[in-house]
């Protein structure tokens, strides 16, 4: 059963961030979309042995398929963050933005493997390089993944049933604000955009391909 994240399964999920008179203030606002995505990566499947049709209606089976590649995108994140944290490399808010995230990160990972039940995926390996040593290349790598986290979940909001949907907006709005305040600290627009529209399941599995991070799925 996709229960409630931080109800029915008993998975926290913490949405908030500290607040305070300076320019962190503005991080909090920007919260993002519903979940979802679907891929294939070489050939293979994330999803499962078949990947979702577009404009598949809305069942059980598809919101189960959906979760297992939010759960990859979670097991990436947390391996992201937890790396970037133990190699500890990282410094000021840029470190406090990395060990705030890992433990969110770790949260959703739980939230999805518990939802999940016998059905979820494994973790698969990850290799991170220089990505987690320093704040520079960190930063450039956590600004993509938030985003290209984001709207490749919006992408297939519409294929959840209500229930489902209802659940992972729990999850993807404290996304929304993980890249909001990733962007802020690189320097960038935290919300450059009114709305944001949902990535085609082509553009994630590119830019996914493109990190190098995923070693295996």
């Amino acid at each position: 059963m996709l229960g409630s994240c931080g109800r029915s399964d008993g998975v926290s999920v913490d949405a908030a961030v500290s607040t305070g008179e300076d320019a962190s203030s503005r991080r909090l606002f920007v919260g993002r979309g519903a979940l979802a995505a679907a891929s294939i990566i070489g050939g293979i499947s994330l999803l499962g042995p078949r990947a979702l049709s577009a404009g598949a209606a809305p069942s059980a089976a598809q919101d189960q398929k959906i979760f297992n590649f939010a759960l990859l995108l979670e097991y990436l994140q947390a391996g992201f963050y937890g790396e970037a944290v133990e190699r500890g490399g990282l410094t000021g808010e840029v470190r406090e933005f990395a060990e705030t995230v890992a433990d969110h990160e770790r949260q959703h990972v739980a939230y999805l493997r518990r939802a999940l039940g016998s059905s979820a995926r494994k973790r698969p390996t990850f290799s991170f390089g220089a990505a987690t040593r320093e704040n520079g290349s960190f930063l450039k790598a956590a600004v993509m993944l938030e985003n290209t986290g984001v709207s490749a979940y919006n992408g297939q909001a519409a294929n959840l049933t209500k229930k489902a949907l209802a659940a992972a907006a729990e999850i993807v709005s404290v996304e929304g604000r993980h890249a909001a305040w990733v962007s802020d600290l690189a320097g960038e627009d935290p919300a450059p955009r009114a709305a944001d529209v949902g990535a085609e399941a082509s553009a994630v599995v590119a830019t996914l391909r493109g990190t190098g991070f995923l070693e295996s799925a």
